[in-house]
């Protein structure tokens, strides 16, 4: 969340004239690949699906142990699903338009969270941990399946192009103009979705195990270099692609995700280190918040910020005018959040 509310921003424009071969690489790393590849910005969106599996595996324990039955903890993750779709289309599918020919059911970062985290709920909550393991494996297949070998119009067996997938045509037949801007095949694409949340759903049974520091670090470590092996020999097959959200693609995110997680874990639970880790547990502990501000509101932050670096940076530094009004809305919106914070107030759903 950090980088999505303005942090992305920020590194694009302290690298925007960087003629060093790394810093060019590192600038190509905060924007997605437009088909096949990998970069840092592409594991966003995947780490976020990450992180809610390895929080369901605390929160429904939680709630089960507690008394709650899985039809009451389902019932509430359609409600999630459908208030995170709801806001997903505030955004992205011109809801706010008030136009009902307007309207659309748009691939964004919200909707593919909330499919990704009912799939994951359907499995985590009625199937054990030896078939949750298989489970997750069969729909990687079942995508890897679909996506090479069903029919379609201009589909190539073994070659994979924008918009000439099964997954593809049966959008298109069931959405049509509905889709948006961005058309994906996110209906076949469900299972892959579902599949990165029991990743993290796998993670999340790591921690709370029994084992001891060193022996939950080290697992931690070996799922996100298996799963990292896995997806590029699979590569070679079945391409990494963000877009369609590959099975491959699953694997990779899934292994950085891993070892971040074990990074994490390493420095904060194990070392102790954790003050520097404020400045993000405000945003972290407000994610829907901050993206619903950020989103709807992004114009509003940088106009503030405006107020009070206009003067100074035109006159002073005119050359980075843009970098400090990225700066200065950034931390109008994390003020914003650091005072609900200090205040208790935080958006759930």
């Amino acid at each position: 969340m950090f980088w999505i509310v303005g942090a992305d921003a920020i590194a694009n424009r302290l690298l925007a004239h960087s003629t060093s071969p790394f810093l060019v690489a590192l600038r190509e790393n905060f924007d997605h690949f437009e088909w096949e590849g990998f970069h840092f910005y592409d594991l966003i969106m995947p780490l976020f699906l990450f992180m809610i599996g390895v929080s369901m595996t605390f929160s429904y324990s939680k709630r089960l142990q507690r008394g709650d039955s899985k039809r009451l903890i389902l019932r509430h993750v359609m409600i999630r699903v459908m208030v995170l779709t709801f806001l997903g289309t505030m955004i992205d599918g011109n809801l706010l338009t008030y136009d009902i020919h307007k309207l659309q059911m748009p691939y964004s970062v919200l909707f593919v969270l909330s499919l990704g985290y009912l799939v994951a709920s359907i499995i985590l909550l009625n199937l054990k941990f030896t078939w949750q393991i298989v489970t997750t494996a069969s729909l990687l297949l079942i995508y890897w399946l679909i996506q090479t070998f069903a029919p379609a119009p201009g589909h190539i067996i073994g070659v994979y192009s924008p918009g000439t997938t099964f997954g593809d045509w049966l959008n298109e037949r069931v959405m049509g103009n509905w889709q948006g801007e961005f058309h994906r095949p996110w209906i076949v694409a469900m299972t892959t979705y579902g599949s990165t949340a029991m990743l993290g759903v796998f993670a999340g049974h790591v921690l709370r195990s029994g084992k001891n520091q060193r022996d939950k670090l080290l697992w931690l470590i070996a799922l996100g270099i298996f799963c990292l092996m896995v997806g590029w020999a699979w590569s070679y097959q079945f391409p990494i692609i963000k877009k369609p959200w590959t099975s491959t693609y699953v694997l990779v995110a899934g292994g950085w995700s891993f070892l971040l997680l074990a990074l994490f874990y390493l420095v904060i639970d194990v070392w102790g280190f954790h003050r520097w880790s404020f400045p993000f547990k405000i945003i972290g502990m407000n994610a829907i918040a901050a993206y619903m501000s950020w989103k709807l509101f992004g114009p509003v932050f940088h106009r503030v910020a405006a107020v009070f670096t206009e003067g100074i940076s035109k006159d002073v530094a005119p050359s980075n005018y843009q970098l400090i009004e990225a700066v200065g809305a950034m931390l109008v919106l994390w003020i914003m959040l650091y005072s609900m914070y200090r205040k208790g107030v935080f958006l759930k759903i």
